[in-house]
């Protein structure tokens, strides 16, 4: 995955476990900001009420920007590689 397709406010699903923060693969959060030129997000996470349960800085691989519309056709997919 690079780094230009993620951008701020963009919903995100996480790719990996992280247990020491309770946060587990496929927990999803919300790009709130960009961190050193795009080398990082830093990733909120909130519950159905809208209360923040843990913000942290991720790296771009371990997360996933989520769509919620289909493709456009003239667009490949992109392999994310660890």
């Amino acid at each position: 995955m690079t780094t230009n397709t993620i951008k701020l406010l963009d919903v995100v699903a996480l790719t990996v476990d992280l247990p020491e923060y309770n946060l587990w693969r496929g927990q999803v959060g919300t790009v709130v900001d960009i961190l050193a030129s795009g080398a990082a997000f830093e990733v909120e996470f909130s519950d159905r009420n809208g209360r923040t349960y843990e913000s942290m800085g991720l790296r771009p691989e371990q997360i996933m920007v989520l769509h919620f519309e289909p493709a456009s056709p003239d667009k490949t997919p992109e392999i994310a590689m660890a």
